[in-house]
């Protein structure tokens, strides 16, 4: 099998099909230890059930379940993994730890809530290295996006449909927490009582996440309050926060910013092309050649950088 995982000798030694090895008989292998049952090394699932468990219990309980048997139905509250992992995987980890640690293994469920979202596609297919669309986070960063929206554009689609990432959803959220940005930073100065929108937020919001985990929804409530509200006060700048505490986008550092005489660079080093479109466009403005400054706004996108005219005469440039 793939990884070397299945093996036709061990498969042949199975009692039934279903069955799994919790321990893999090989003196061969660059991964092995020493064992009552010869040298070798733990089965896959086995693996995951003594990492987490062992992890969370701590050494001492760890052991003194492997010998009273008396844990309670689960001793994990949450367990997450892909889709692809519910069977065999987490059936298995589910069989093996019930017997190890339950003193009524066939009640056992080792977590109470298991959390499996679907797959990550890529502008619709899947990811690959070879068609040149598997992306790192590094990768991202490495192109001028920056964390928070890039977490945004992760986490925005319900677990269980699968998430679609392309770099126009990219820009999307990157609109999105700028957004917010813009809602949150004046607030912080400006005193007064939270506006009547902000107990209908924190209530929508609430009622979202408890409805499945709709993450599409909460967000929603999220920019419903801050359309309802132009002129949020510090109050409601700590109900965003409230929010952001389960969501963490705005909590990431923003990108820092570069000034040149005429940009105010944002995430990216400020470059002499860049400037020079920018002081064209400066121009045709003046000469009120609007159909020119938009030509050249244009070229500017398709260079990858998307502008904003900011106060003080100043164009704000960005990864589009």
């Amino acid at each position: 099998g793939a990884g070397g995982r299945v093996d036709e000798g061990n498969q042949a030694t199975k009692k039934h099909p279903a069955d799994f090895l919790l321990w893999k008989e090989d003196p061969t292998h660059i991964m092995k230890w020493d064992s009552p049952w010869g040298w070798g090394y733990p089965g896959w699932h086995i693996e995951c059930t003594v990492m987490s468990a062992r992890r969370l219990l701590g050494d001492a309980e760890f052991k003194s379940l492997l010998t009273r048997h008396q844990a309670p139905a689960a001793i994990i509250d949450l367990h997450s993994g892909g889709e692809d992992n519910i069977f065999p995987h987490h059936e298995c980890e589910i069989a093996q730890s019930s017997s190890a640690f339950c003193a009524d293994p066939s009640h056992g469920t080792f977590s109470t809530m298991w959390f499996h979202p679907r797959f990550l596609l890529v502008e619709g297919a899947k990811m690959s290295k070879s068609k040149g669309n598997f992306y790192t986070l590094r990768d991202l960063l490495d192109k001028g996006h920056e964390p928070a929206a890039i977490r945004l554009e992760l986490i925005k689609t319900h677990y269980r449909s699968n998430a679609n990432f392309t770099f126009q959803g990219l820009a999307d959220s990157q609109r999105t927490v700028e957004r917010w940005r813009r809602f949150v930073d004046p607030g912080r100065a400006r005193q007064g009582a939270e506006s009547p929108a902000a107990a209908k937020a924190r209530e929508s919001f609430a009622e979202s996440l408890n409805d499945d985990l709709n993450i599409a929804g909460a967000i929603a409530a999220i920019n419903t309050f801050v359309g309802e509200v132009p002129a949020p006060t510090k109050a409601d700048a700590e109900t965003l926060h409230l929010f952001d505490a389960i969501l963490g986008v705005l909590s990431l550092e923003a990108p820092k910013s570069t000034t040149s005489d005429i940009g105010v660079f944002i995430g990216i080093a400020p470059d002499a092309a860049i400037n020079a479109k920018l002081e064209e466009r400066r121009a045709a403005r003046a000469a009120k050649d609007f159909k020119k400054s938009d030509q050249i706004r244009d070229e500017l996108l398709a260079m990858g950088y998307a502008i904003k005219d900011v106060a003080g005469g100043k164009v704000e440039v960005t990864r589009k």
